[in-house]
């Protein structure tokens, strides 16, 4: 069976390996659920009553970024990937802000009975995702079973405080009060999509596939073309960034439920030093894996890495 992801836009000049064309093969679920109102799409995998996994990713993308990661984990886990509030195809609510998005969080897992089992459902989350699901955890932590965050922005505070200076910031930006630029065609639009922070990708089919996932045709009137899929919303932050990044590092050693990190090793948001300062704080117990030659994007440059960490991760959390 070919998946419906694969089409000629994006593939017809890209090699897929054969592991990606059987992964994306694997059975799934595509729907959507609401919750608080607002319709949250979300993919499935594997067998109800199962131990669940609950999946998310960055800002700016979208639940496909597991898509070809969580069918090698399909025939053991019950999965949920979905796409964040305004992103991906998800609706955005009106004043979505950092705890709207943690409660939505648990709210996903509870419309689609994730708690329902013997087995409290794990997370498994990247970048901007890992955010929302430590406050998912600081919320309602005993609900889960244990978070793997995956390449969260972690520096010590003056590493971020240049990194803020030099025009860092979280990944991710833009205004909330612009509409999304409508392009002429497919290639223009694929020409504007850059991932956050930049780094070259070692799959440049999984950033093809990606890119092509996160924009959609247009047809408005007279004005037709491709446009970003997200909703400009997403932008809205804030102002207080900084210190909210600055206290992540405490808030993970002080979450006092099971926690791992697998990052990319080269990567610019956590890196030795980012685990050394967690170890300071207090973060000993924590395991945390590096991805040998991943940066930031750690499942678009070593993908079947990143699935032996989460196996082996999840082997040790059977309950």
């Amino acid at each position: 069976m070919t998946s419906t992801d694969i089409v000629d836009q994006w593939a017809a000049s890209q090699g897929l390996p054969a592991w990606f064309v059987q992964a994306m093969a694997v059975p799934r679920e595509e729907a959507f659920v609401e919750v608080d109102g607002a319709k949250v799409h979300y993919f499935r995998w594997g067998k109800r009553g199962k131990p669940p996994l609950l999946m998310t990713h960055g800002f700016l993308a979208h639940a496909r970024c597991f898509a070809f990661i969580a069918p090698f984990l399909a025939e053991n886990y019950d999965i949920v990937a979905y796409d964040l509030a305004g992103m991906g195809d998800s609706e955005i609510p009106a004043d979505c802000d950092g705890d709207q998005r943690a409660a939505a969080m648990v709210g996903v897992a509870e419309a689609l009975d994730l708690f329902s089992g013997p087995v409290k459902p794990k997370i498994i989350a990247h970048s901007f995702g890992s955010g929302v699901a430590l406050t998912a955890m600081e919320m309602a932590g005993e609900r889960f079973g244990g978070l793997i965050i995956c390449d969260l922005m972690v520096m010590r505070p003056e590493k971020l405080l240049a990194h803020f200076k030099n025009g860092g910031g979280p990944p991710g930006s833009g205004r909330s009060d612009r509409p999304n630029k409508v392009y002429p065609d497919y290639e223009s639009a694929r020409g504007r999509f850059v991932l956050s922070p930049p780094q070259p990708v070692q799959e440049q089919f999984l950033l093809e596939y990606m890119a092509y996932h996160s924009l959609r045709p247009v047809q408005d009137g007279e004005q037709q073309g491709w446009s970003w899929k997200f909703d400009p919303m997403v932008f809205h932050r804030s102002e207080n960034d900084m210190a909210k990044w600055a206290h992540t590092p405490q808030r993970i050693v002080d979450l006092p439920h099971r926690l791992a990190i697998v990052y990319g090793e080269n990567s610019k948001l956590f890196d030795s030093d980012s685990a050394a300062y967690l170890r300071e704080l207090g973060g000993d117990h924590l395991p945390m894996i590096a991805i040998p030659e991943a940066e930031h994007h750690l499942m678009l440059d070593q993908p079947l890495a990143l699935v032996t960490a989460l196996r082996s991760i999840l082997a040790l959390w059977t309950d």
